[in-house]
């Protein structure tokens, strides 16, 4: 008996068991916050509420890009149903190498290493690969991420040592 509160201390992952989501009502929502639509966490571009009708509650309907993909996605709900929000976390990198596609990051905050991140193929990897190439300063990459998703979204040299 003494050693049977030990046996549900396993640990399986290493996220911080946080939720990925979490509920807003729909009519709390506004531009420029995240969304989840169809699945992907987005950012709201466009949002406009319809007036109640004589079937039900008043309708929100949002215009929202992936953060992602940058997709445009559209939804229409009842401003008293919840919808998730994504739980979005953006941090800095410095950028180490670039090899086989991938970064070489490392937290500037804790000196620990990341290597699990692609170079995005887009106009974005681009011009990190060629920042990094001039070698003018330390690149720092923004990597965003939600629902067990993350990409490198913008860059900025640091010219500080």
């Amino acid at each position: 008996m003494s050693d049977d509160h030990h046996d549900d201390e396993h640990f399986h992952t290493g996220d911080s068991g946080a939720a990925a989501t979490f509920p807003k009502q729909c009519s709390a929502l506004r531009k420029n916050e995240h969304v989840m639509i169809k699945g992907r966490p987005c950012k709201i571009v466009e949002m406009s509420t319809s007036k109640t009708g004589k079937h039900g509650h008043a309708k929100v309907h949002m215009v929202a890009i992936d953060i992602f993909t940058g997709k445009k996605l559209e939804d229409i709900c009842p401003s008293t149903h919840n919808m998730d929000v994504p739980v979005v976390k953006r941090r800095e990198y410095l950028l180490m190498a670039i090899d086989d596609g991938f970064f070489s990051l490392m937290d500037p905050e804790t000196c620990d290493q990341k290597d699990d991140l692609r170079v995005p193929d887009n106009e974005i990897g681009q011009q990190i690969r060629d920042a990094f190439e001039k070698e003018e300063g330390s690149v720092l990459v923004q990597v965003v991420s939600a629902i067990g998703e993350e990409a490198a979204l913008g860059w900025k040299v640091s010219t500080k040592e």
